[in-house]
């Protein structure tokens, strides 16, 4: 007879004098539920009950019990689709009412909305969308044709989602998002969901056109169809359904054009993105009267999910975590039915800005509506429709090669954009280069960032195998085979590649303020690698410049503050007054932080973890592998920095030099807003902390009360000083 279990041995606690019973045939189940309620009222969280076979590791590996994130059946009501169905969670038709038929509908539809915007920003497919059963079983719901119908086009929708982020490569970020887990996702006869959603579209428009009629009449004599306008509500449920059934129409119609090659349906997807606003307008109006018709009429939404404010019928998120072995899981919350509104309607404002744009075949100017498209933080969906309108066919929106846009950017004559060097090797790497950077530009801000960083080391490496490839094709100046043309194409692109590069590292060192991972103790040390990677970007774009409009080189000394002080003996392009403004900027608040620092009027960092060369280290690892710019270090950064002190900042006053470059380049850019917003932006900051500063230095000395501290104001990059008495 097998021994019986005390609650001790058998919760697996350890019991002197007495050994635990391995798991086996001749183990016995015993009841462990008062010896669990009991353990609940004595343990505290993360306190653990220690039996001699059951470790540390184990209980790291365990499953926590009620945890819905990880036990997936304690939240499951049914066990299997067939097992809610036979229990009506999903009927069809939804009430034997057309009313509340109706009703009900429109809050599925709403419902749906919330899952699909929820899924959107990143959960699974299986927890959001397809936890409406009537998706799961397409057939079942053939015999209701509107509910039919907005099935279809939702299926057709998602597909069409689906496949653009899953083109785009973007879903690396949200990786559970092309993840279908076996879902009916393609459904024979979805690719007509258009024709049966008009089809019902224009039955219930008769049916409003009757309930209309029959208002003004107040006796319904002949109806050609079903009299649904009895109920004095049925006027305000057939404008809820038509603005869902449009919205979903033209939002359908608006994912076809977009993705139409060339751009060629981006003028007919604006129409579609306003039409869906308008009908959108409509939609959230719909809202007020579907609230106070369904008072005390259905059980209330918790989640909020709907217009309505009722729970919609026929959803179980917990259904595929049981039937479908990959999905995890894990709870989630579906947004409320105004955040989806919300989050579709920046969705269409987003979509809107790519469709209104103009297609420049200028590869500078599509990477500055990237950048300034990702200023307005668009989400998944629209970056990977970006991504796919920039990129096609390995050309810029499928028309312009690779070549000829670099070409371009490096300011070759037209006539170089078939030259036959495009066939090197190294050339065809850097058009993979280029497009990779388009790419990684559509990427959200953090992978973007890391990204970037990684491929620097890729564009120093096709730099050099493109010198080499250069010096072997021409080291000897009196060959036969000279190419003039040949000769003039290596070098310029030479040069622009270099430049590229250092905007890249620009580019990478100013996300670190967006994604605020620079402490204050750090930004003396970014806005010296600022200031020196500014430096030998202006003096890359100023090279290439000279270049393209001949004019002759000025010989000097080749260094730093010798660039700077270039600008002063005659005019400077305008591209070039733009860096010289931020390369002011950022060694005047660079000296302006050492000054601080220096004074003792900020005081350093003590941190028990990393010494202040190693943060450099860490901050800036990527850039110094790629050695951008050469022969930087923390040696030289400390050297920089080791004198600074505010009686030498007020002589250089470098603050209100950048002011002063500043307002020279607006004329350069009459014609650009954003150029002059931006430069706008760095005469606000410059004149701050020129003020800022003198006042440090009059009352600094005799007053220590004096407190500095830091805002990001008027420039999101460049910090604005903030001078108080503590």
């Amino acid at each position: 007879m097998a021994h019986k279990p005390t609650d001790e041995e058998a919760f697996g606690v350890a019991v002197p004098g007495r050994t635990s019973i391995p798991s086996g045939d001749n183990s016995v189940w015993a009841d462990v539920s008062p010896l669990l309620h009991g353990a609940c009222q004595d343990l505290q969280e993360g306190e653990l009950i220690h039996g001699d076979n059951f470790n540390l590791f184990a209980a790291m590996s365990a499953l926590e019990i009620m945890d819905p994130k990880m036990d997936s059946g304690i939240v499951c009501r049914y066990y299997s689709l067939e097992e809610a169905i036979e229990n009506g969670a999903a009927p069809v038709p939804v009430s034997v009412d057309k009313t509340t038929d109706i009703r009900c509908i429109i809050d599925i539809m709403d419902h749906l909305l919330a899952c699909e915007a929820t899924w959107h920003k990143g959960h699974s497919l299986a927890q959001t969308v397809y936890s409406c059963l009537y998706l799961l079983q397409p057939d079942r719901t053939s015999s209701h044709a509107l509910l039919h119908s907005y099935c279809r086009v939702t299926r057709a929708t998602c597909k069409a989602v689906l496949s653009v982020v899953s083109d785009a490569r973007t879903h690396e970020e949200e990786d559970l998002f092309t993840m279908a887990y076996g879902l009916p996702l393609s459904v024979d006869g979805d690719e007509k969901c258009l024709s049966m959603l008009n089809a019902v579209e224009e039955t219930i428009s008769r049916q409003l056109r009757a309930c209309k009629s029959s208002s003004k009449r107040r006796v319904l004599e002949v109806a050609a169809i079903e009299p649904l306008q009895s109920d004095p509500d049925q006027e305000g449920y057939c404008k809820a359904l038509l603005c869902r059934l449009r919205f979903r129409k033209h939002l359908y119609h608006l994912l076809m054009s977009i993705r139409r090659p060339q751009g060629r349906g981006l003028e007919l997807a604006r129409k579609h993105i306003a039409s869906c606003i308008s009908e959108f307008d409509c939609i959230l109006k719909s809202s007020e009267f579907l609230r106070a018709s369904a008072q005390g009429m259905c059980e209330q939404n918790i989640e909020d999910t709907t217009a309505s404010g009722c729970q919609a019928i026929g959803f179980d998120a917990s259904l595929n975590c049981r039937s479908s072995a990959p999905t995890p899981p894990r709870s989630i919350k579906i947004l409320s039915w105004k955040k989806a509104v919300q989050y579709f309607v920046k969705l269409l404002q987003d979509l809107d800005i790519i469709c209104a744009y103009s297609l420049d075949p200028s590869l500078e100017a599509a990477l500055n509506f990237v950048i300034k498209f990702q200023k307005s933080q668009p989400d998944l969906v629209a970056r990977s429709h970006l991504q796919l309108l920039l990129v096609q066919d390995g050309k810029l929106y499928g028309r312009i090669p690779m070549f000829a846009l670099i070409t371009r950017a490096a300011g070759l004559p037209e006539v170089t954009k078939d030259h036959d060097i495009q066939k090197n090797e190294f050339m065809v790497q850097l058009e993979q280069l280029v497009m990779n950077l388009l790419k990684i530009l559509c990427t959200n801000v953090a992978w973007q960032r890391r990204k970037l960083g990684k491929m620097l080391q890729d564009w120093r490496v096709i730099h050099v195998q493109l010198e080499l490839a250069f010096k072997k094709e021409f080291g000897e100046a009196s060959k036969p085979s000279y190419d003039e043309l040949c000769f003039k194409i290596f070098q310029q692109i030479l040069m622009w590649v270099e430049e590229q590069t250092y905007w890249i590292a620009h580019r990478f060192l100013i996300l670190g303020f967006e994604l605020e991972l620079y402490s204050v103790h750090d930004y003396c040390m970014v806005y010296w690698y600022i200031y020196t990677v500014l430096i030998k970007l202006a003096e890359k774009t100023h090279l290439r410049i000279v270049m393209n409009t001949g004019t002759a080189k000025k010989k000097g000394k080749k260094k730093k503050d010798s660039f700077k002080d270039a600008g002063r003996d005659y005019q400077m392009p305008g591209a070039v007054l733009f860096l010289q403004s931020q390369i002011y900027l950022a060694e005047g608040l660079c000296m302006m932080f050492s000054a601080l620092k220096n004074e003792h009027v900020i005081a350093a960092p003590q941190s028990p973890f990393n010494t202040e060369h190693e943060i450099f280290i860490q901050q800036f690892e990527l850039l110094r592998k790629a050695c951008l710019p050469d022969n930087i270090s923390y040696r030289s950064f400390k050297e920089s920095t080791m004198h600074a002190n505010f009686s030498n900042l007020v002589m250089c006053d470098y603050f209100k030099e950048a002011q002063k470059i500043a307002k020279d380049a607006k004329s350069c850019f009459a014609n650009d807003p954003d150029k002059m917003s931006e430069l706008r932006r760095v005469e606000q900051v410059a004149e701050h902390n020129s003020v800022a500063l003198n006042l440090i230095c009059r009352i600094g000395a005799i007053d220590r009360s004096l407190k500095v501290s830091f805002e990001f104001s008027h420039h999101p990059v460049f910090a604005t000083a903030i001078v108080k008495r503590s």
